[in-house]
């Protein structure tokens, strides 16, 4: 467990937004693996509600209190970022079985792109098994409340950006 806890993890993923899930996920992966870059992509097929870097921007200040967790932004193939990086693990979260073929497919793509670098696969904590960047921005969209779903940073933005306000007086 020594061994592990001097290794740098790269936790990718786009991020859109943060989630307590996210969250979660990181902290205890700071206790497996000692340090853990968020490495947010610029690349996806999605849309992102957030720029890249206004995503790096909150993530950073979701951070801000852990010197243990880096957060950067990368663009391009994962495996590329994560060699520079000097890291030779990926990081992925599963929320359930749906997860688990996607994930896998993109594990052996970069198992296959590099046989130095390890996929490790940390399931969620149970409270944020329906959660995803997804939902929370379709419930936030129309209006419902996303408190306790994202870090109170997270929630705020998220309002700001479907022009909701900050929410701060509980109808969020």
């Amino acid at each position: 467990m020594d061994a592990m806890r001097n290794c740098v993890a790269v936790y990718p993923g786009t991020f859109d937004p943060l989630t307590n899930g996210h969250v979660s996920l990181v902290k205890r992966a700071v206790k497996i693996f000692g340090s853990v870059i968020l490495a947010v992509a610029g690349d996806s097929h999605k849309t992102p509600l957030f720029s890249l870097d206004e995503r790096v921007a909150i993530a950073e200040a979701v951070f801000d209190h852990d010197d243990s967790v880096m957060v950067e932004g990368f663009q391009g193939l994962l495996v590329n970022y994560v060699k520079h990086r000097r890291a030779n693990v990926i990081l992925r979260g599963m929320r359930a079985v749906s997860d688990f073929e996607f994930e896998f497919q993109m594990a052996l793509m970069n198992r296959k792109l590099d046989r130095s670098i390890e996929t490790v696969f940390i399931m969620t904590d149970y409270k944020w098994l329906y959660i995803s960047s997804t939902i929370v921005k379709e419930v936030a969209k129309h209006g419902g409340e996303i408190r306790g779903m994202v870090p109170e940073l997270v929630r705020e933005r998220v309002l700001e950006k479907y022009g909701l306000g900050n929410g701060s007086d509980g109808n969020g």
